[in-house]
């Protein structure tokens, strides 16, 4: 592991979302990229393709250039090992085309209604209810798809009951009848899940009882009249009709641009999948993988965040539901108008068991038959389960081979924390070593975001479990390599592409990400508190404030959007904090299907994966299943610990009312005579315990008992903390049979010592260095209570990782764990410095001393960006022995080091130094440091010439014609984001530069 640790395979090293602007495809362009980023350590590429950014291109998706290319891509990511995923469907987000017919497309049941006189029925004509729109607004397809939106529905029933007294509506309706879900990633607002209660308010007088309903749905005529008569009184009858959502594939190329298929039902998806992703299996003439397979190529499709909105309906839902429900859900449709049936209680119940039978179906119709087209032809399925999910996030993820989340840029876009907590949770329950996360997603990344602008963030995303980094964006140079920066979606994503100023010396960063990674890959995650999310959906898994350390709230914020559609701060709204970091008990959610795979064994809930729990913690909620009670009783009953308050009914119609006095036996079994609430009790259940009460109850965060609760009880079980320190240092802790992996990562912005806390016995420590792959002994340290203290020094922003693999204790061994470095000489003589030409630097220059390019008095080398090289010679003395070590300072943003000819390293973080002690010599050295800084500077003073960039939507004539640039510019991007008076950024190397020496 070691060996691997050093050199990482190509399974742990990180990938790109691989984009491509509408029609705007060269096949030079293609192998370029690909080659970039296998140079760098980039093995895995999302190809997506979109219109957003670019002018339209030549060509089309789909035709057979377009799929010639691809063929060129599938071939040439063979050549370089770099594995290739396909999306589902044109766009970012769902599966559509223009191949999806209107009646194999997402549907709503809509519905009308008229009050009418028995004696008036002759006369009246029932309209047609109008599609919904949805959140993003109205339906924009092409003038034939709106008009197959506004032409098409299908009749589905009429059903006619005498007009009640009360005008009582069932509150949200839109909601929870899934007419529409917002994302919660973005929307401040949008609920977590939505609430079943117990007791409802009595509405008899806005109730329509079930017995008075009739069904005319057979004497509805053609011109929406109906035939026959009604008994005498006031009337109210309601048409339902099947119509399009409008969702469309998004933000599709204009050729892929159409209908998203019905997420309810295998045809439309079927068709979809053979049309989109079939067609071009075909061109590759594809041969299912196996494990001789190298390891490029066509390996894998991926669903993205879902984006496509709710439905309600498909052709046949009432068969479906009756079959899952067991009763007619007929009689209930005035529900999904937010009318009361019964009574409220049970038009709730209806609703509920509507979401469950939708989630149900995405989860066996839609995704499940992805999954198994996929696999039928050798390939993975990873899925982005969250954002406008109509069910249960964790259900959706659940059917992923690699669970997929999101992590946006601090204060470049949107706080999407929960969806880590999701995908990780599900790898870690079903034993998935490989965690994937859109990275690094941005709005409005000027080229200023760069690796070591994003250390603590990358550390954050590694402690909380993401083991593939999936870059967005990566986007593709078609254009000729003198065209700078290039392509661009706009100010969609970060720039992570072969045309940024530091990509070659990223490579150092995506080592270190490849070695973190891979051993975060080895093993089982190590948790102690399970909970366990609640039946039904929508639902967004969000454990208890408190189970996190605070993370970032002022210095860098997301963003947010008011149900006005206005832009707002997360200091503005009660939103949880950007980084929160897990505390000592570490844990990880759980959704009902997976629970039912679990057991007890040793007190413990264990899955078939491995994973095991100490602790289970039940959501606060007031109904629960007759079927989910049973497991919750069977595994305390075996002898697990549960926290968790009694709940009261179910929440569906289902078995109703029996369902209901089945819970109310259920819950005696396991809590007791509940009529008399203690404040704290722990009851012997079996070989288990449950522990509920009022201190419970009131101190509960987001449905679960929070972190004092929990850490008391494993506490009072024995169980200690897994990691703490008296520093300001997260962690992640996994397990790998007689190796138990830490990483460790200041968080706190500034260098610390501290004493690091293990929960680790009879083993003794050693420093795994990410940055360089070396392995050291650690040894300071001390063992005792099944504990090992360890003393630990961080730089600022820096990272290790602390491996356990050998047995033994600690003894009396003199030494550090971390050498104090001392100065031997300051390296502050006159700098010899080039710049590009090309790029309007000089091309030779005397630095006095190191200075801010910025501040430099020509604007050759103020405005400049790219790379410079500095050189310096100096002498040493002697060498005596021990380590010595270059220090660069301050550099903005990367540098490379060559000493004496030989390259040394890059350094991209704190602390900016790198171990020369095989490169320096006695006598004469010579030094060169390349510099490189950020495409701002040139781009602010490419301002001051004419711009002959993109106007209206189209290329530059000059640039489609092959004609020379009229400007004087150095750059040219399809995003500009700076004026001539932005402020320029500081750049290049700032010292102090000095040699240190160990003692």
């Amino acid at each position: 592991m070691a060996n691997l640790f050093k050199e990482p395979p190509l399974s742990s090293k990180a990938g790109v979302y691989w984009y491509f602007g509408d029609g705007n495809l060269s096949k030079e362009g293609i192998t370029k990229d690909l080659e970039s980023m296998a140079k760098v350590g980039i093995n895995h590429a999302l190809f997506l393709e979109v219109n957003v950014g670019l002018p339209l291109g030549p060509v089309k998706m789909l035709s057979p250039e377009w799929k010639d290319m691809f063929a060129h891509m599938e071939s040439e990511s063979r050549r370089l090992d770099v594995q290739l995923i396909l999306g589902t469907g044109p766009g970012w987000a769902g599966t559509g085309g223009p191949w999806v017919d209107v009646e194999k497309s997402m549907k709503h049941l809509i519905h009308t209604s008229v009050e009418i006189d028995a004696n008036e029925l002759p006369s009246i004509k029932l309209p047609i209810g109008e599609p919904k729109d949805r959140y993003y607004g109205t339906f924009h397809g092409s003038r034939e798809q709106s008009q197959q939106r506004n032409d098409y529905f299908k009749d589905i029933a009429v059903l006619a009951y005498p007009l009640v007294a009360g005008t009582d509506q069932i509150e949200d309706i839109d909601e929870k009848a899934l007419y529409d879900r917002p994302p919660h990633s973005s929307m401040y607002g949008v609920k977590q899940y939505i609430p079943m209660h117990a007791n409802y308010e009595n509405d008899e007088g806005s109730a329509i009882a079930v017995s008075s309903i009739i069904d005319l749905s057979d004497r509805l005529q053609p011109d929406g009249s109906i035939s026959g008569t009604l008994p005498k009184g006031k009337w109210k009858i309601m048409r339902f009709v099947s119509r399009t959502t409008g969702a469309i594939s998004s933000p599709a190329p204009v050729a892929g641009s159409g209908f998203e298929t019905d997420k309810l039902d295998t045809v439309g998806i079927s068709h979809h999948m053979d049309h989109f992703v079939g067609q071009l299996l075909k061109q590759i003439n594809f041969k299912p993988r196996n494990e001789k397979s190298p390891y490029g190529g066509l390996t894998q499709l991926h669903f993205d965040s879902w984006e496509m909105g709710a439905q309600n309906w498909t052709e046949n839902f009432r068969s479906e539901f009756l079959a899952r429900r067991k009763y007619d859900p007929q009689p209930y449709y005035p529900v999904y108008a937010g009318a009361i049936v019964e009574n409220r209680e049970i038009s709730e119940r209806f609703l509920w068991d509507l979401r469950l039978t939708v989630q149900e179906l995405i989860v066996e119709k839609y995704m499940g038959f992805m999954k198994k087209y996929a696999h039928e032809r050798g390939l993975k399925l990873s899925i982005e389960p969250y954002d406008m999910t109509p069910l249960a996030d964790m259900e959706l993820g659940a059917v992923a081979d690699i669970p997929s989340s999101e992590h946006w840029s601090i204060g470049y876009g949107f706080n999407t924390v929960f969806s880590i907590a999701q995908a990780t949770s599900l790898a870690h329950l079903k034993g998935q070593p490989i965690v994937s996360s859109e990275s690094f997603t941005a709005l409005h990344d000027g080229w200023d975001l760069y690796p070591g602008r994003l250390k603590n963030q990358t550390d954050w995303a590694l402690a909380a479990g993401i083991n593939r980094f999936m870059f967005h964006t990566f986007q593709h140079q078609h254009l000729p390599d003198n065209l700078k920066p290039g392509a661009t979606m706009g100010g969609i994503g970060v720039h992570w592409d072969r045309s940024q100023t530091w990509w070659e010396m990223g490579k150092a960063y995506h080592d270190y990400l490849a070695r973190c990674s891979f051993l975060l890959q080895q093993g089982s995650h190590v948790a102690d508190v399970l909970y366990l999310t609640p039946e039904g959906g929508p639902h967004v898994f969000r454990a208890p404030n408190s189970a996190y350390e605070e993370g970032i709230r002022e210095a860098s914020e997301a963003f947010y959007v008011n149900s006005s559609q206005e832009l707002i701060r997360s200091s503005e709204v009660d939103f949880p904090a950007l980084l929160p970091d897990k505390r000592g008990y570490a844990f990880d959610g759980c959704p009902p299907s997976l629970f039912y795979e679990s057991k007890a064994e040793n007190g413990r809930v264990v899955f078939p994966s491995g994973a095991s729990y100490e602790l289970l913690v039940l959501p606060a909620t007031e109904t629960i299943t007759p079927r989910m009670l049973s497991k919750i009783k069977e595994l305390i009953n075996d002898g697990v610990t549960a926290v968790g308050l009694p709940p009261q009914k179910s929440p569906s119609l289902m078995d109703y009312p029996s369902a209901d006095q089945e819970i109310a036996s259920l819950v005696e079994d396991i809590w007791g005579d509940v009529s008399l609430i203690p404040s704290y009790e722990k009851r012997s259940v079996g070989k288990g315990f449950i522990i509920w009460g009022t201190e419970v109850a009131k101190n509960t965060e987001n449905l679960y008992a929070n972190y004092a609760t929990t850490s008391a009880i494993l506490a009072s079980k024995g169980v200690k903390e897994d990691f703490t320190a008296d520093g300001t240092i997260r962690y992640a802790h996994r397990n790998s049979g007689n190796y138990d992996i830490y990483f460790l990562s200041n968080r706190s912005g500034k260098p610390t010592n501290s004493i690091c806390t293990f929960r680790v016995d009879g083993k003794i420590p050693e420093l795994w260095d990410p940055m360089t792959g070396r392995v050291k002994d650690l040894k300071v340290f001390e063992s005792a209570d099944g504990m090992v203290k360890v003393p630990i020094n961080l730089d600022s922003d820096e990272s290790l990782f602390v491996v356990f693999r050998n047995s033994g204790t600690s003894t009396n061994v003199k030494g550090k764990n971390f050498p104090e470095l001392n100065p031997i000489q300051v390296l502050d003589k006159p700098w010899k410095v080039s710049f590009d030409p090309n790029w309007g630097g000089p091309e030779q220059i005397t630095f006095d001393h190191l200075i801010d390019w910025s501040q430099h008095q020509l604007d050759g080398v103020k405005y400049y960006s790219g790379c410079s090289t500095y050189h310096q010679s100096f002498n040493l003395k002697s060498k005596p022995r021990g380590s010595y070590f270059l220090d660069l300072g301050e550099v903005s943003v990367m540098a490379t080091v060559k000493l004496n000819g030989k390259v040394v390293g890059t350094v991209w973080t704190s602390p900016w130094r790198l171990d020369i002690s095989e490169f320096l010599k006695a006598g004469k050295n010579d030094l060169e440091i390349e510099v490189v800084n950020l495409w701002i500077n040139r781009l602010i003073g490419d301002e001051y010439q004419e711009y002959d960039g993109v106007k209206n939507g189209r290329w530059p004539d000059w640039l489609t014609n092959g004609q020379p640039r009229p400007s004087k510019r150095y750059t040219f991007s399809t995003y500009a984001p700076y004026g001539k008076d932005t402020e320029l950024h500081k750049s290049g190397l700032l010292g102090p530069v000095r040699i240190l020496k160990s003692q």
